[in-house]
């Protein structure tokens, strides 16, 4: 008899596509697998309850290493793998030039504060560039300035990109790598010395200790041995984001290139 496994996935297009590569990689052990998509913090909720037994992607330290120090209060947590490199950034679009623009205190520039969108779009408030970013939003004076950070979804954040840049507008993106947004557009980093959106984390499959028993020793190698990037990543979620193809046909075949 197959047994059943539970992954909770973060709700966003790139963990999605991570967690269908890491879905066929269980099933092709002989699992049956069962995916449940929650925002960030719930999503370690319910790794915590036992509602699910692995979570797709952890972001450690920086983003999610609050969450899991939650979980690891009351569960013992195994990491496997190393999905990618992820980093959470503030760009802005290639088009405005780097003199005017190349960290975060031009922004307060008067003449690029002339120039610049006041609204900041970004995701949802459990998302760790969410809370970095209002961190910044503070310790650089931009709400002085007339800027603004606004949650919201996903889509918000990435049409409100694509559509001010379809008009040469200038404005600024909290963002991330790995992202589809990277593949089609050349996005810029804009230097952050204060150090506010954390470092280079790693994404990784975290495992309930008390579910370690469900996998053989192979198995759980076969889980940590995964490895991808942010390009494959961005890539494949560009195809399912943008072009609209199936996430399962896509990751699949990926892996059956592999």
């Amino acid at each position: 008899m197959n047994h059943a496994i539970t992954i909770g996935v973060t709700d966003l297009s790139f963990h999605r596509i991570t967690a269908s590569l890491v879905r066929h990689t269980l099933i092709d052990m002989g699992f049956e697998v069962q995916r449940i998509f929650s925002p960030h913090q719930e999503n370690f909720e319910k790794l915590t309850s036992g509602e699910i037994d692995i979570l797709c992607s952890a972001w450690l330290p920086s983003s999610h290493g609050i969450y899991k120090a939650n979980v690891e209060a009351v569960q013992p947590l195994i990491e496997l793998g190393l999905h990618y490199k992820p980093y959470a950034l503030w760009g802005v679009p290639n088009y405005i030039p780097s003199e005017d623009v190349a960290e975060i205190s031009d922004l307060l520039k008067p003449h690029v504060i002339e120039k610049m969108a006041k609204d900041i779009q970004g995701i949802n408030p459990g998302a760790g560039i969410t809370r970095f970013s209002l961190k910044m939003m503070e310790q650089y004076g931009l709400n002085s300035a007339g800027y603004r950070f606004h949650t919201g979804t996903e889509e918000d954040c990435f049409t409100a990109f694509e559509q001010t840049v379809s008009n040469k507008q200038w404005l600024i993106v909290p963002l991330w790598k790995p992202q589809f947004l990277h593949h089609t557009f050349k996005i810029r980093a804009l230097s952050e010395p204060k150090g506010l959106l954390g470092s280079i984390d790693k994404a990784v499959l975290l495992l309930r200790q008390d579910r370690k028993n469900l996998f053989t020793k192979n198995q759980l190698a076969k889980l940590d041995a995964l490895r991808f990037s942010n390009a494959i990543i961005a890539e494949l979620d560009y195809q399912v984001s943008r072009d609209g193809q199936d996430i399962d046909i896509v990751t699949r075949n990926w892996l059956n290139q592999q």
